[in-house]
């Protein structure tokens, strides 16, 4: 039977130096192998959220646009059926969502006004603020087939025309927040020609 090793700070140290390495390199290899995937499926996420927010294209330019509100950029999705452009599938962003940061994308169509919204990420309240999204919830179709200058983007409790989701103000302000940051990023470059 192997003897108790003597406790000193030396063999203190070094077993937590030999465990702190293992779970280090453990830790590292499970990022390289689930990185990839990891990537592959935003990709895939994102490729499907700008099927869903635009009309049906055939080529798509991908366009850094600096945003209308901050020095960041947004990324237009610039789609094309024969060569004849159809909208834009605009990646925004907000963060004043209740549990941070909220992405979107806002499909706009050459006039200005709101095909759909997909939800990309957000980590609102489950039951609350998550009713953003489709799956959850239909409320955010009323923003599908309004054009922003008629359409004022601010909730009703701030004078706008957005009706908030009950007892979900701070999200649906946070969400209509990153819609009005596309939309006014859209007319502001002329839908990204500028």
């Amino acid at each position: 039977m192997a003897g108790k090793k003597e406790s000193s700070f030396f063999n203190m140290v070094s077993t937590l130096l030999l465990i702190t390495a293992v779970a280090a390199f453990s830790l590292g290899m499970v990022f390289n192998l689930t990185k990839e995937p990891i990537a592959l499926a935003k990709k895939a996420k994102q490729e499907a959220a700008i099927k869903a927010v635009l009309p049906a294209f055939d080529r798509l330019e991908v366009l850094q646009v600096k945003s209308a509100w901050e020095e960041d950029s947004l990324q237009f999705n610039m789609a094309y059926q024969n060569d004849q452009f159809v909208g834009a599938a605009i990646s925004t962003f907000t963060n004043k969502g209740f549990s941070g940061n909220i992405k979107l994308m806002v499909g706009i169509l050459p006039d200005g006004s709101i095909n759909n919204i997909s939800v990309l990420e957000h980590k609102e309240t489950p039951g609350l603020g998550d009713k953003m999204q489709k799956n959850k919830s239909p409320w955010s179709e009323q923003f599908n087939g309004k054009n922003p200058t008629s359409f004022k983007l601010a909730v009703e409790k701030d004078g706008g025309d957005v009706d908030a989701i009950t007892a979900a103000t701070i999200s649906s302000r946070a969400y209509t927040d990153a819609v009005k940051r596309a939309c006014e990023t859209y007319l502001a470059n002329q839908g990204g020609t500028k």
